[in-house]
């Protein structure tokens, strides 16, 4: 029998079939943005919010307040003395960067959470915010928006641990009785990342329009691997492409080297040049540190 947290995977073509079903038919659970991240983010928006809305905002949430604490006193963000509270906090790092690390924190607690799937979901969030670091060094190179160039990168994938969440229940249906020997289930669950890939941005699209995304991270959720099919927000969906190539660069060179990296047209349709790939790549061991930081 299955334990509870590994499900015995049907056929990858029936559970594909049921996921593509459950997909068109609306069947889905899709998560909520956690209350805390949408307050944050409705806050970044707020052209009158000040530190002292912030700060209360995530003191509301004590849990959410010892994560920012921590973040503020890592490595990442090498505070000159001890960061003891959320005032000081915001006096440190700007309402900017303690709103981005607020709504990330809380966004870990809510969307990226699949029981019996834990280092699955470690390496997706991982790759989120190298992918969300990455972007806002693309966005200043190129004199775009930083924090909406953040969003677009650690949202990009939102959809992928969703999607492996909804072919675990699958799979954990009675209805569904599928007995597998212990090869073809191994097999199987090696290849669900074909399912992930296969399906992330639809489920990423519905999740976008639930939670209210801006426009642009919407679309860079929907043609950021499609971008030449975008028709708004073509600069964000390339940026937000060549930070998703930059972190997996970063956390899987094996299956993204540096010459493969450099080997797309959309450097030079982006106007990055060598020297600026060179630069960008130089912000590796940064990122890298900021990914850990927010590894809650």
């Amino acid at each position: 029998m299955p334990s509870e947290t590994q499900p015995v995977w049907p056929p990858l073509e029936q559970l594909e079939e049921a996921l593509v079903q459950k997909i068109k038919t609306g069947e889905i659970e899709l998560p909520l943005l956690p209350q805390a991240a949408s307050r944050v983010l409705a806050l970044a928006s707020d052209p009158n919010a000040d530190a002292a809305k912030l700060s209360s905002l995530i003191h509301q949430d004590q849990a959410l307040a010892a994560h920012v604490l921590k973040i503020a006193n890592s490595p990442a963000y090498m505070p000159r003395s001890p960061v003891v509270s959320l005032q000081h906090a915001v006096a440190m790092l700007g309402i900017t960067l303690l709103s981005e690390i607020a709504f990330t924190a809380s966004l870990k607690a809510g969307a990226f959470q699949v029981p019996g799937y834990e280092n699955e979901v470690k390496q997706l969030w991982r790759h989120s915010l190298a992918t969300g670091a990455f972007a806002k060094e693309v966005a200043r190179a190129k004199r775009m928006n930083v924090e909406s160039a953040y969003l677009c990168g650690l949202l990009h994938e939102i959809g992928k641990p969703v999607v492996l969440r909804i072919a675990t229940t699958i799979a954990r249906e009675p209805s569904n009785d599928w007995v597998k020997s212990l090869a073809t289930i191994l097999e199987n669950k090696s290849h669900i990342k074909t399912l992930i890939e296969g399906y992330h941005t639809q489920v990423g699209v519905l999740i976008a329009d639930k939670w209210s995304l801006p426009k642009q991270v919407a679309e860079a959720i929907q043609y950021y691997g499609d971008y030449e099919h975008t028709t708004a927000f073509r600069q964000e969906c390339m940026l937000t492409f060549v930070a998703d190539r930059l972190a997996s660069h970063l956390l899987t060179p094996e299956e993204m080297p540096e010459d493969s990296l450099r080997d797309h047209p959309v450097f030079a349709e982006l106007n990055l040049y060598p020297q600026d790939v060179d630069k960008l790549l130089m912000t590796k061991d940064q990122v890298l540190t900021i990914v850990n930081a927010m590894n809650l």
